[in-house]
């Protein structure tokens, strides 16, 4: 078989990805060490690991990759599948898996989250003083690197980089260190998983420069969307006009280059966990993730353990494959997961058919435009049966030259079917949504003139072309406009809950804007990311749990600004308890996939609100050992435990008698074999002293919820107060009933700390649970960010 069709066949789906690798010769492999075994003849861990390697047949000087001895125990290595065979029959060994590839999960933002008003901001301090702590704080952002030059990263007024500082900027044959300023202060790249992998022959392509700089813009989008500098007049090619910057706009960026053409190599990804916690930062943002996997297999939770455990805040996107349920990336209890939600601002488009009929959706398009004339409209035409999609090679000139293509949203990326539709001769191109989107709109800079509509627009259009003897249309473009309604909204491609590692923790855990956001752009590569794009712009609008994320990361540092001595689950409570579920008409979250109201597994605790989360009165905190707890409540060995924990004597003498009753902001309750369920959760008073809180419960009616005590009375500032929450499912729950949804509320005229309560009978479970091992099969093998376009 030709090395082209060996590529081709390593893309497709997840499931196949492990055989494909099988028949390489050599690949990266993760090894798990017990690092208390380490012999005394060895001065450090690394000549003992580059020993245990040396001790192998066919060993090369080169095969060690990376050691690791923060973020995880262990190295990477370049081995065959007989050598990582020999390396799990050692004593010494607690795991030995293949490399996991990861994929990026692909203005007004800050007013829109009030971040432009100083009402309430900090009980006791105003803005200037938010933004002086602020300048201690520094975010790291995992992804595709940095393009250093981008006004976002302007440091113009910042004081002296903090002493603590431990990063560096590295030089690269593109990227100099005295690009990096007292804004950007860190850049690094790690590649050399990526390496392994584009010469190893199953992933042939170009090799790329090996420096932090950002070639694909998503880096450069997410770092100036957590922590960017204010910058006038910015705008996509006139749209979105106005004053952008980033969540912590005085915050300090660090960027850790993981992510290449060919994806982002777990391997790579702990090095850069290692190496940011070492280096110093304060939070982690990760627009990256992929299927659910047991946490001992999963890199990511396995790095970010580390980093909490050290004070970092750690968040990471939910992934971009909803509206699926059971289909969330990053889950582990100690991640902030986050989903995505739309603002209130829109990109009007409009498509005017024979019939007189208008409709309207959205676009980013900003070239001249057709013209006022009606010009032919054709759909699923021709002899190719995947003409509707407009997918490469699939429409015939003869048949679209100088007419508008509707084409149907799915399978390969919206800018892409333009592409097609203009390459083929049409002029212009509908992109209509099917029932997998919904009403979820994503504006696009498209190469032609276009148009995004609804399923329900979709239909009618569709309708007409098929049914019209002549059909026409004529697309027009209504700019920029504020203030939409009902904002915000759930994406429909956010990722949905519940969670499958841990169905006890509900996730997400909150919302953040996620859908047509500006941010700083590499000047590499043009808006749409397609060769064939030559267009440059210094911003650029993108949609995706790849966007919301680093909003969370942003506001997470705003919240370690303002209060240092907060631990990650503090801030983390307070983001979530303060939250809102309800939008800018004062009705409930609604979710664009279909139109109705959401709930927790699509928007976890709600819609994050910086203001309240400053003084949230009340937080949920978890200690390490609480979190050690609740993975051996999990059932895992002792040895699975410390691949995670990488301490080498854990016990799991204290475990939960149930996973939920780790002291999450938010409740999961799983009527399994019993009908009831008691949880206790501690409340730490982080608010005035001699506060007091009534309870607030929201239940379905075949759920009995009490708690006890029904008040809470602080008596000082850091007291702890407990309360038991018992779940009572009736006898006989309604044969369709497989979940319901409440809320458990504590209140007084400052404050109120609510926390969601999804409520799930285990029949739902069994179904998802016949495909979970094909999952995590293919979890093990691949990853993926929030991914950089949603189909």
């Amino acid at each position: 078989m030709g090395s082209v069709s060996m590529a081709v066949l390593c893309f497709i789906p997840l499931v196949f990805l492990s055989s494909c690798l099988s028949v390489m010769a050599k690949q990266t492999y993760i090894v798990h060490m017990k690092q208390q075994d380490k012999p005394f003849s060895f001065s450090n861990h690394h000549d003992w690991y580059s020993a245990q390697l040396q001790a192998l047949p066919s060993a090369t000087p080169d095969s060690l990759l990376y050691t690791y001895t923060t973020a995880y125990h262990g190295f990477a290595a370049s081995l065959d599948p007989d050598q990582a065979d020999m390396l799990r029959r050692s004593d010494a060994v607690l795991d030995v898996y293949e490399e996991t590839v990861y994929t990026l999960h692909t203005t007004r933002t800050p007013g829109f989250l009030g971040l432009d008003t100083e009402s309430g901001l900090w009980a006791g301090h105003n803005a200037q003083d938010l933004d002086q702590a602020s300048y201690d704080v520094v975010i790291g952002v995992l992804d595709t690197g940095v393009w250093p030059e981008s006004k976002s990263f302007d440091d113009t007024g910042m004081p002296a980089i903090p002493a603590r500082w431990r990063g560096e900027c590295e030089s690269g044959p593109d990227f100099s260190p005295s690009l990096c300023n007292r804004k950007l202060i860190g850049a690094r790249s790690f590649s050399k998983g990526y390496q392994m992998a584009s010469g190893g022959g199953y992933l042939k392509k170009p090799k790329e420069a090996e420096s932090p700089r950002d070639r694909d813009g998503h880096g450069t989008h997410t770092a100036s969307t957590a922590a960017g500098s204010h910058v006038g007049n910015a705008s996509l090619l006139g749209y979105a006009s106005g004053t952008a910057r980033g969540m912590a706009n005085h915050a300090r960026v660090a960027s850790y280059k993981v992510c290449w053409s060919i994806g982002c190599f777990a391997s790579d990804i702990l090095a850069a966990i290692e190496s940011a916690i070492s280096d110093g930062v304060d939070v982690l943002s990760l627009s990256l993730g992929g299927g659910s996997a047991p946490y001992h297999h999963d890199s990511i939770a396995i790095g970010a353990f580390s980093a909490m455990e050290r004070g970092i805040f750690v968040s990471c996107s939910a992934g971009n494959s909803g509206p699926r349920r059971f289909s969330l990336a990053n889950e582990a209890p100690w991640i902030m997961t986050v989903g995505a939600g739309t603002l209130d601002r829109d990109f009007p488009a409009f498509a005017q058919l024979g019939n007189k009929k208008q409709h309207t959706g959205v676009s980013l398009y900003s070239g001249q435009g057709m013209g006022n004339k009606p010009v032919g409209l054709v759909y699923n035409k021709g002899s190719n049966s995947s003409s509707n999609m407009c997918l490469t090679g699939s429409l015939e000139p003869s048949l679209v030259r100088g007419k508008v293509v509707v084409c149907d949203r799915g399978i390969n990326a919206r800018v892409e079917k333009g592409a097609v539709v203009r390459d083929a001769g049409g002029i212009g191109m509908i992109l209509a949504n099917t029932a997998e989107s919904g009403e979820e709109l994503v504006a696009d800079s498209h190469l032609l003139p276009a148009v995004a509509v609804g399923r329900k627009t979709g239909d009618l259009i569709r309708e007409y072309v098929m049914s019209d003897p002549n059909p026409t249309a004529v697309l027009s473009f209504g700019g920029t406009v504020l203030d939409v309604q009902p904002s915000p909204v759930v994406a429909a491609f956010s990722s949905r809950g519940p969670n499958l590692v841990a169905p006890q923790i509900l996730k997400p855990d909150v919302i953040g804007p996620g859908v047509n956001i500006l941010a700083a752009w590499s000047e590499a590569i043009g808006p749409t990311g397609l060769e064939k794009d030559t267009r440059k712009t210094q911003f650029n609008i993108m949609s995706g749990t790849s966007m919301s994320c680093p909003h969370i990361s942003g506001l997470a540092a705003l919240l370690k600004a303002a209060h240092p001595e907060w631990s990650p689950s503090a801030i983390k409570s307070a983001l979530m308890t303060t939250a809102y579920n309800q939008d800018n008409t004062k009705s409930p979250l609604r979710d664009a996939a279909a139109g109705a109201f959401s709930d927790p597994w699509a928007h976890g605790a709600g819609h994050v609100d910086p203001h309240k989360a400053l003084s949230p009165g009340l937080v949920y905190d978890i200690s390490p050992n609480d979190y050690v707890a609740f993975l051996c409540s999990l059932g895992y060995t002792i040895d699975k435990v410390q691949i995670i924990v990488k301490r080498p004597n854990v016990t799991c003498t204290r475990k939960f008698s149930n996973p939920g009753q780790l002291n999450y902001p938010s409740f999961s309750v799983v009527f399994a074999k019993k009908r009831v369920v008691r949880y206790t959760r501690e409340l730490t008073n982080v608010g005035a002293a001699g506060s007091v809180y009534d309870l607030a419960i929201s239940a379905p009616s075949m759920v009995a919820v009490t708690v006890k005590p029904t008040k809470l009375v602080f008596k000082n500032a850091g007291e702890k107060q407990r309360y038991t929450v018992t779940f009572v499912s009736m006898k006989s729950v309604p044969q369709m009933t497989r979940y319901e949804f409440g809320s458990i509320s504590w209140s007084n005229k400052e404050h109120q700390v609510r926390s969601p309560v999804a409520f799930t009978w285990n029949q739902l479970y069994h179904e998802s649970y016949k495909s979970l091992s094909t999952i995590w099969v293919a979890a093990s093998s691949e990853l993926s960010l929030a991914t950089k376009e949603v189909p």
